[in-house]
């Protein structure tokens, strides 16, 4: 065995002893360290979000000044624990996605930082069209910063996406999730076509916004505070028209939901044996990733038709009931199979240690 191949086995065989225990604190130790470094910030973020949102009561478009930098600092979090776990897989081109994923830790905490601070002073971050000069600078770093997160995670995509980096069903949910991820932050330049309105600041001054997130037909567009409408509980989206905000948390998050869904199928398949075959939990999880890719068709598809997300038309219903109709079909055919095959039913439990 050459020596290199020797070592690798006992890399191997060190990692499955040390899996509880000592072997989070090596995981830990090879996350992406700016992602993990902004991870934090954003974790920090949300914290101090939310005792501010209970000690103070100043107001944006009906909601806290802090719910804002509450919700990005949180989908920050998350999306840049993720990315860091991801990049510290061993994989080709590591080099480059590292500092890729520098990258995208600095402009995400440059972007949410001018959240922050725009919160703070109780007016708008994002189409803000005011003169002042920490509104012209932060706007500056929204054009910069924004297509900087994108092509980042674009190129990032790219990299890893002929890429085996674990085992199938959990190399599915990656380049499945990262995917979605991309398609989630384009769509989110669309709020910049909305059509512009007339909103006030948590000071009361009237502030023009070039554009929003809520979608209304161009025909009874005019420059109310369209945003400012009341929404659903928690996320606030629109209940007034579409909310472009819907497709766009849907496809930052894809990811996560669906490494989710990896580790509950391997935390079952001791239990269930259908589900023990490697073959049959990563079926599953590519029919898992086209649901969920269809439901983000549907709900971009609905706000584009300015339709609010509670209130589905009979075409979105029915779109819906096709997708949840296919799918049960998708997975009970993968049922049977994996119950019908019995090479697949004699296969060795899988372990979720990995994940």
């Amino acid at each position: 065995m050459p020596p290199t191949h020797f070592a690798a086995a006992l890399d191997r065989r060190s990692s499955a002893r040390h899996r509880r225990g000592g072997g989070l604190a090596d995981a830990a130790g090879r996350l992406h360290r700016p992602l993990t470094w902004m991870t934090l910030t954003m974790t920090g973020l949300v914290v101090v979000s939310l005792v501010a949102m209970v000690v103070e009561d100043r107001m944006l478009l009906g909601e806290s000044v802090w719910l804002k930098p509450m919700k990005f600092g949180l989908a920050f979090a998350l999306y840049g624990l993720t990315l860091a776990w991801l990049l510290s897989l061993p994989h080709k081109g590591s080099r480059a996605t590292w500092w890729l994923g520098t990258v995208f830790a600095v402009t995400g905490f440059l972007d949410v930082g001018f959240i922050a601070v725009q919160a703070a002073r109780g007016t708008f971050s994002h189409f803000n069209t005011e003169t002042d000069a920490v509104n012209e600078i932060g706007q500056q770093v929204f054009q910069s910063g924004v297509p900087g997160l994108f092509l980042a995670n674009l190129i990032i995509v790219l990299i890893l996406s002929w890429q085996r980096l674990v085992d199938r069903p959990t190399a599915r949910a990656i380049h499945a999730g990262l995917f979605l991820a991309v398609v989630g932050m384009m769509l989110g330049y669309l709020m910049g076509f909305t059509g512009k309105q007339l909103v006030r600041d948590a000071d009361g001054n009237v502030v023009e916004l070039v554009a929003g997130h809520t979608v209304i037909d161009p025909a009874h567009r005019d420059l109310s505070p369209r945003d400012a409408a009341a929404g659903m509980p928690i996320t606030h989206w629109s209940t007034i028209g579409g909310d472009l905000r819907v497709p766009h948390f849907l496809g930052l998050h894809a990811i996560q939901f669906l490494l989710l869904a990896v580790v509950i199928l391997s935390r079952l398949a001791p239990r269930y044996h259908w589900l023990r075959p490697e073959r049959t939990r990563a079926a599953i999880i590519g029919v898992l990733s086209l649901a969920y890719t269809g439901l983000l068709a549907i709900v971009f598809t609905q706000a584009m038709r300015a339709q609010p997300l509670t209130h589905p038309d009979p075409t979105t219903l029915t779109a819906l009931a096709t997708l949840t109709a296919g799918v049960a079909l998708l997975l009970t055919l993968i049922y049977w199979r994996a119950r019908a095959t019995p090479h697949l039913r004699s296969t060795t439990t899988p372990s979720p240690a990995n994940i």
